[in-house]
């Protein structure tokens, strides 16, 4: 009983309150009665029954051990989370107890620290993004992409949103799951390969609420966004930009400057790492006449009675403070700590030292395509990029990737994992390179590539 305090008779005391307000539960098993039989468990889950914790420890490192890490072998996997250095200092100042233990802000006046550094963290996305605001942040990427469209509903009173084929079909998933709960009608185009054209601007109606465009593309593709946005603007309709390198924002156009109304994307790149895939931290902004319709909360700085400045939680239209008729989204909180994090490697950095490191992570790119496309049979489908591209092999590139790994070597997403089923995916191979990647690197990824075709 050392880890189950509840005895036999404690069980029966909670019975008899529970029983004497929701009849017929008479035992443990009748609060379970509204599951299906069909999802419950008939026996106990095929694990031990018990182990001495230096044996669970031994058995959980050789199950880690069975992986191989990304710090340990040359590394080009992207497609949506990246791996960048992060600085020592990020990690040390994070795990100060004043910033570790205050997640959530419930009385957010007296958490000056947190809110000072949320302001700063807003201040920091809407330069990066062009934007006029940004709020204290999203769950990740993708899930401020199905907020965002749903923004956009709010703002124009419609509910068609259209999402270009650049979107990362995992942002697409989370929007058609958004919408539809919300009842909206979502408007997906084929994953948009590079050089390929799509019309999307010929589906755009007075029924629109939205366009939603990826730049850098799910395929690595840079996009010129003007066009779409005045297409979208002429029929009242709103551009929702999208981005999964936050990277990327130190090198090309902002997608304010190409007149994005929303812009959404992922912050991990700045201060997280890849973590197995989260927690991560999602960016969103958008102009200063819709700040009333943005998810999530916004803090302010203004000034006390004394004068002195200080920060506030300006608007939080969240179901946890106001009505939830009235609220804007249901996201619970914040991604602080993440937050955090993205604003000390921002803030190391500087704005020259941002844009130094984009130019390198493109540096490094141009230089692997350069060797990949060497390789015999590898095509690079990319015209334009960032830091990521798209090869088609001769093969099927999930086999490829497998080979690689045994080379120690891991070479990139191949693209049907995430796109099961499209025509052309099989032999696509979605790579990225950043300021990681050695020339070494690159090289014994060449050569590997060339072994295994």
């Amino acid at each position: 009983m050392r880890y189950l305090p509840l005895t036999d008779n404690d069980r029966r005391d909670m019975l008899g309150v529970i029983g004497a307000t929701l009849p017929g539960v008479t035992s443990v098993d009748d609060l379970f009665r509204d599951v299906p039989k069909a999802a419950r468990l008939e026996a106990l889950v095929d694990l031990p029954r018990r182990k001495g914790e230096l044996d669970v420890e031994r058995h959980l490192s050789a199950l880690a051990a069975k992986n191989v890490a990304a710090d340990s072998v040359p590394f080009f996997v992207g497609g949506g989370a990246y791996r960048h250095h992060v600085p020592a200092t990020v990690d040390h100042l994070i795990q100060r107890s004043e910033f570790l233990t205050s997640y959530t802000p419930y009385q957010p006046e007296i958490t000056q620290g947190t809110l000072q550094y949320l302001f700063e963290f807003q201040t920091m996305v809407a330069q990066l993004t062009g934007m006029e605001v940004a709020n204290a942040s999203m769950y990740d990427g993708s899930t401020g992409c199905g907020e965002a469209v749903l923004m956009a509903h709010r703002v124009t009173k419609r509910r068609k949103a259209i999402l270009s084929g650049t979107l990362h079909p995992q942002y697409r998933e989370a929007v058609e799951n958004l919408s539809g709960f919300a009842g909206d009608k979502v408007v997906s185009l084929p994953s948009a390969l590079p050089g390929k054209t799509e019309d999307i601007i010929s589906l755009i109606d007075d029924a629109t609420s939205c366009v939603v465009v990826q730049c850098p593309s799910f395929f690595g593709e840079l996009i010129d966004m003007r066009v779409i946005a005045d297409a979208a603007h002429a029929k009242g309709a709103l551009l929702i930009a999208v981005f999964t390198e936050v990277m990327s924002l130190g090198l090309i156009t902002p997608p304010g400057e190409m007149g994005a109304d929303i812009v959404v994307g992922e912050g991990q790149s700045l201060g997280n790492p890849l973590n197995f895939g989260g927690p991560y931290v999602g960016l969103f902004a958008t102009r200063q006449k819709y700040v009333r319709q943005m998810p999530g909360r916004l803090c302010g700085e203004t000034v006390d009675a004394a004068g002195k400045r200080g920060y506030v939680l300006t608007l939080s239209t969240r179901e946890q403070h106001i009505r939830r008729e009235k609220a804007t989204s249901n996201i619970c909180t914040n991604s602080g700590l993440c937050c955090l994090a993205f604003t000390i490697h921002l803030a190391l950095l500087g704005e020259e030292g941002f844009r130094r490191l984009a130019r390198i992570n493109h540096a490094h790119a141009v230089q692997l395509a350069g060797l990949l496309g060497a390789v015999p049979g590898v095509e690079i489908l990319n015209g334009s990029f960032f830091n990521e591209f798209t090869l088609r092999l001769p093969k099927p590139s999930a086999g490829v990737v497998d080979a690689l790994v045994g080379k120690n070597v891991l070479g990139g997403i191949p693209v049907s994992r995430l796109i099961p089923g499209h025509a052309d995916a099989e032999n696509l191979l979605l790579v990225a390179s950043t300021e990681i990647n050695t020339d070494q690197d690159c090289e014994t990824f060449a050569a590997a590539l060339a072994e295994v075709l």
